[in-house]
């Protein structure tokens, strides 16, 4: 029992210690996981944020370590890495695209992209790698792209370093040492999209190398040996679509291209770049060409002609009829031009031909014999040469390019338009023609031109104007850059119109042009179109306006913003239209923009302003007539007058004892009994009535405010009358402004009759505070009594 209870111990302190190892174990892996990752983060921070890393142009010497399988792109262009070793990528199993371009990177371990199955895209160009190894390339199984050229290897090695890369769409090879391609270098690749060869110094190529690939679409081989460029093209004629040769010196082959073989012809088209010709190997070359049937194009780019034009015609028309639709020349350089031959003999080998474009290579002029027998072409293209008025008389002879249909003569020395439509109106099946770029400054008003011409293309001309000149078949129109100020011809069958660059300040007329579906006008003065404008054109399925200066006015801005399906039509909407002004908005887009209610109705918003205020002065005019307001104003203005008067008149200015206030209801009482009994009275008082001691003519107010001033006191007759009368209540106001403000008792109240206090108008407070609180004389109606009126009222007068 004991035995089996310490053997229990023991494997359990076992158990614990096994735990304890491999927590340990998984905790130092996780450090070393966690470290390597932050060491990646400090070499290349880019890793951190995305799944692309960019660690180009860092000065790094070596691959980053930490790469994990979150990463599927790596950029290492541009450092100074110098080996690969077999660690530094072995984490990295899904990377897709790996980029080591432009390092000095002179040696890779064997077994170095062993775990990068998935990779498509692998960049060693312009390193130092001596030698290729096909174990580098054995376990890239998904690779498309391969890219190997500008290091220091002078062959592909002696096994075939490609074989297992049977996805390889696009391989670029080569380099100034590369000297040798032997028997199966290709072996294992089928088909290639693409295939570039640097061997700008290959002297020595294996016959039959390049016959392993079955086809190829585009090849590009540097080449200056041209004895290996006749046995490249007898292995290629027969797998490559589009064969490209740069650099060559052409050789004058006599020996056949191509080799007696059951297997069709694959090549259609063949390129030279800056190529060396002569008049013989022109010759050669042209007779070696016919026997690749399947050859339909033939380009000469930046390629020298060394001769004057004096090729071999009856050695070329011996060798039969030539299969090639499309000769394209750009930019030849024949020392001696103007000496050139005018190719007579050719006659024969042009027939057939479809398409020529020869453009900056200073033609002046096309022999008419020569132009006659082009019987087939259907396009010309002669810009940017040096065709005259004078020389396109005879390029454009009678009977010349009878099945032309697309001439282009833009960029030439064309001077006169008149004549130029003379001469281009003997080609009667042309329907596009572009002669821009010529300085033809006058545009007459009648032309003649083709009947079936439907594109033109007169834009930088400098034409002031356009008038009936233009064609109406056409479809399609660029009057581009002319400075023109409108556009108004009539255009029936119109479908394009161009008219960028010029000076239209508004968009054309949509009425002769009906049938219009594209429309250009782009960089011009045009400030706004409107709602009206723009659906006059029904038909205009694409407008481009943009890289005006548009003014953001509120009716262009309210269209803008509330058509629909605009953006559908306006091309370059919304980030190339802008406004120009207002100044607040300037630089913003059109569409961004939104003005205020003020900013949009202006005159609007003044105009009910001004509305708003008339009725205001208007109401206040009602409300002051009513409430007299006027007579309160000039009152309270001459109250403020008599407050800066001195509150005691200085005894000589005192005329009367009193100053009578009374309604005109009670000017009986007044007139015949108070007046009557006090100015005849012993001493007699002398009273100041209004009826007759008012100066006439002058203010009523003044009146009123002399009256009290000129009076020792003022003698209230109060009544109900008194009360209801507007002239009293003015005349109360003044003494109330006057007397009561200056504390005295120069008021002297008489109550005809009795009277409420309520009756007392309330603005005129201290008025009733005074009857409440200080005696007044009441009118009796006894005769004993109304004497002691009178005494008390003298009394009163006198004090």
């Amino acid at each position: 029992m004991q035995y089996t209870s310490k053997m229990s111990i023991q494997a359990d302190h076992k158990s614990r210690t096994t735990h304890t190892w491999q927590v340990l174990a998984i905790y130092m892996a996780l450090s070393a996981s966690l470290s390597e990752q932050q060491a990646l983060k400090q070499t290349c921070p880019s890793c951190d944020a995305t799944q692309l890393c960019n660690c180009t142009s860092m000065g790094l010497e070596f691959i980053p370590p930490g790469l994990t399988a979150k990463i599927t792109g790596l950029n290492l262009a541009h450092n100074r890495i110098k080996h690969i070793q077999s660690q530094d990528l072995k984490q990295a199993v899904n990377l897709r695209a790996l980029l080591l371009q432009s390092n000095e990177i002179s040696s890779i371990d064997e077994d170095s992209f062993q775990s990068l199955e998935k990779l498509e895209f692998l960049d060693l160009s312009n390193n130092s790698l001596a030698h290729l190894s096909p174990v580098w390339f054995g376990h890239l199984f998904s690779l498309q792209h391969l890219h190997l050229q500008g290091n220091s290897y002078r062959d592909l090695g002696q096994s075939p370093p490609f074989s297992r890369l049977r996805n390889l769409s696009s391989l670029h090879l080569g380099n100034p040492q590369f000297s040798v391609i032997r028997q199966g270098n290709f072996e294992g690749i089928e088909f290639l999209h693409k295939l570039w060869i640097d061997g700008s110094n290959l002297s020595q190529y294996e016959q039959g190398s390049l016959k392993s690939i079955k086809q190829i679409n585009h090849m590009i081989i540097n080449l200056r040996n041209s004895n290996i460029f006749s046995e490249i093209v007898r292995d290629l004629v027969y797998s490559v679509t589009w064969l490209e040769v740069a650099e060559i010196e052409l050789p004058v082959e006599k020996k056949s291209l191509v080799q007696n073989s059951t297997r069709p012809f694959r090549m259609q088209k063949l390129t030279f770049k800056e190529a060396l010709f002569t008049d013989q190997t022109v010759s050669r070359t042209i007779v070696s060409l016919k026997e690749i049937t399947s050859l339909k194009e033939l380009q000469a780019i930046n390629c020298v002609l060394e001769g004057k034009g004096r090729w071999n015609t009856e050695e070329i028309a011996r060798s039969g009829q030539s299969f090639v639709e499309t000769i394209t020349v750009i930019k030849a350089v024949i020392q001696n031009f103007h000496l050139f031959f005018d190719l007579e003999g050719m006659e024969s080998q042009i027939n057939k031909l479809k398409r020529l474009t020869i453009t900056s290579s200073n033609v002046f002029m096309v022999p008419c014999k020569l132009a006659r027998n082009f019987s087939s072409l259907l396009y010309l293209d002669f810009h940017e040469n040096l065709l005259a008025n004078y020389r396109l008389d005879e390029t454009i002879c009678e009977g010349s390019w009878p099945s032309l249909q697309t001439l282009n003569l833009s960029q030439n020395s064309l001077k006169s338009l008149a004549l130029t439509t003379v001469y281009i109106s003997r080609l009667p099946k042309l329907i596009n023609l572009d002669i821009s770029q010529n300085i033809f400054l006058e545009i007459p008003e009648e032309c003649t031109w083709p009947k079936h011409l439907k594109y033109l293309n007169l834009s930088s001309t400098h034409i002031p104007k356009v008038t009936r000149c233009i064609p109406q078949s056409l479809e399609v129109l660029d009057v581009s850059g002319n400075n023109l100020k409108e556009f108004g011809l009539e255009l029936l069958s119109l479908k394009e119109l161009y008219l960028t660059r010029n000076q239209l300040k508004t968009l054309p007329g949509a009425a002769p042009i009906p049938n219009l579906v594209s429309l250009s006008i782009r960089r011009n003065k045009l400030n706004s179109f409107s709602k009206e404008e723009f659906e006059s054109f029904r038909r205009v399925e694409l407008l481009d306006a943009s890289d005006n200066n548009f003014i953001c006015s509120c009716e262009f801005l309210s269209f803008v913003h509330h058509k629909a399906g605009l953006a559908q039509v306006l091309v370059g909407w919304p980030d190339r239209y802008v406004c120009d002004s207002p100044l607040a908005v300037r630089g913003a887009q059109v569409g961004a923009v939104r003005l205020s209610l003020m900013e949009c109705h202006r005159s609007l918003v003044v105009s009910l302003i001004c509305v708003l205020v008339f009725l205001v002065v208007l109401l206040l005019v009602a409300v002051g007539y009513k409430y007299h307001v006027v007579w309160y104003l000039r009152m309270t203005w001459a109250w403020l007058q008599a407050k800066r008067k001195p509150k005691c008149a200085p005894p000589k200015d005192v005329c009367y004892d009193a100053f009578v206030s009374y309604s005109e209801n009670d000017s009986e009482w007044v007139e015949n009994t108070m007046v009557r009994e006090l100015e005849q009275a012993c001493p007699p008082f002398r009273l100041c009535l209004h009826k007759r001691d008012f100066v006439p003519g002058k203010w009523i107010v003044d009146n009123i405010i002399d009256s009290i001033e000129k009076s020792r006191k003022t003698l209230f007759v109060l009544s109900e009358h008194f009360v209801r009368s507007e002239w009293c209540k003015y005349e109360l106001d003044f003494s109330h402004f006057r007397l009561f403000d200056e504390n005295n008792d120069a008021a002297i109240l008489i109550l005809l009759e009795p009277i409420q206090s309520k009756a007392i108008p309330k603005r005129f407070c201290k008025l009733r505070k005074i009857m409440n609180t200080k005696t007044y004389l009441e009118w009796p109606a006894g005769e004993q009594q109304q004497q002691v009126f009178w005494e008390n009222l003298k009394g009163a007068l006198k004090s």
